[in-house]
């Protein structure tokens, strides 16, 4: 199987049995209706052992920069917006004899742009291996001065504020926490009932400077207090001091902006069935992870366009479910560099004709019940 026609089948999103989406890729290359058997499941699997674990992580590097060039990833007051977070996945493997086989439990990091719902870049993780904070200075080279990072309420540390603020990462995390837990100087603001207030962190522990070499020396941040809608008290911690360019009353709205890469995490495991893999080896969990995730930056790029184009009203939002529905057909002929481009303004066309009106402050009681997690056997058709 030639490695072009490896690589875009694998970003359409592989979500049925090997030999099914081989069939139907040929097909939709051909634009037949009817299957096409030209390459066997055992071909794909003998080529894709050939495709470095790299090759498609540095294709959705190459993606996001086009995007950035292009104006698809805005800005905050200047800053790009990256949020960081991890999810527990349960591959749906089976038991069997491959040399370096998959585990089922593992961990997924990533960093997302929430502005532009692109995953900027994703890691595998052992249950057992190190924790989201190690995760994310795993990817700290990533950032730059020009960037915000978003964080929930397990990442806060006094080495990790110290680790940003030396590296010049702009920050915003939630560091207020139930009983006496977290930091003293955030429980005395709750109570001081002030809406923002400059304090001191202590110095880090010299154990943790010494292994993530980061200074050891107390560190100044700033406390703004948030009140959602339903009342709830959200303490926000950040290293923006400058209260013109960034006032109190804007970080509720920035904070919340980090939610996005909940849904992100969503919307692989559920609609591009993320946890249901083409292979059983780690090589190939990583490599249908990879590609899934840039299936679906295409998927969100094609949405971008088509609402542009369309010139939709600023709260109507594209329907991504469908989004993928229509673009799946075309990837093939797309990503091969075939001529379609008549094709695909008809599906963008399709694509922006399917919206639901997007309504702020609208939120739902989740239900507290077991997470799905099906077989490997069973695929959707």
């Amino acid at each position: 199987m030639p490695l072009p026609a490896l690589v875009a089948l694998m970003l359409t999103g592989m979500r049925m049995s090997v030999q099914a989406e081989l069939d139907v890729f040929f097909a939709h290359l051909q634009q037949r209706a009817q299957l096409v058997r030209k390459v066997s499941e055992q071909a794909f699997a003998q080529a894709r052992v050939k495709l470095s674990l790299t090759a498609i992580p540095l294709l959705n590097d190459w993606l996001v920069a086009r995007a950035e060039y292009h104006g698809f990833v805005p800005r905050w007051r200047g800053l790009r917006l990256v949020a960081a977070d991890a999810s527990t996945m349960r591959f749906g493997l089976r038991a069997s004899h491959v040399k370096r086989a998959a585990l089922a439990d593992q961990i997924l990091f990533g960093l997302f742009l929430p502005g532009a719902e692109l995953m900027l870049a994703a890691s595998l993780h052992g249950i057992e291996d190190c924790g989201e904070r190690q995760m994310l200075v795993e990817h700290l080279d990533r950032l730059s001065g020009t960037d915000l990072l978003l964080l929930d309420r397990g990442y806060p540390s006094r080495w990790l504020v110290s680790l940003l603020k030396h590296r010049h990462i702009a920050f915003c995390m939630r560091v207020e926490k139930a009983g006496n837990g977290g930091f003293p100087c955030v429980r005395d603001f709750l109570r001081s009932g002030l809406s923002e207030q400059l304090v001191m962190l202590r110095a880090p522990d010299r154990r943790d400077a010494d292994d993530y070499e980061c200074p050891r020396e107390p560190q100044q941040v700033r406390l703004v207090r948030h009140v959602a809608p339903n009342g709830k008290v959200r303490v926000l911690m950040t290293n923006l001091f400058d209260s013109a360019r960034f006032p109190a009353d804007g970080f509720g709205d920035l904070y919340h902006k980090r939610w996005r890469i909940e849904e992100a995490f969503k919307r692989l495991k559920h609609r591009l069935n993320l946890e249901h893999v083409s292979g059983l080896s780690q090589q190939a969990v990583v490599q249908d992870v990879a590609a899934k995730i840039m299936c679906d930056n295409l998927q969100t790029l094609a949405a971008l366009t088509a609402h542009d184009s369309a010139d939709l009203r600023a709260a109507e939002r594209i329907n991504h479910a469908y989004a993928h529905t229509a673009l799946k057909p075309l990837l093939p002929a797309l990503l091969l560099g075939k001529k379609v481009a008549k094709l695909l303004r008809e599906v963008l066309r399709l694509i922006a004709k399917r919206t639901y009106v997007h309504r702020e402050n609208l939120s739902k009681t989740r239900k507290a019940r077991p997470k799905p997690h099906k077989h490997m056997a069973q695929k959707p058709c």
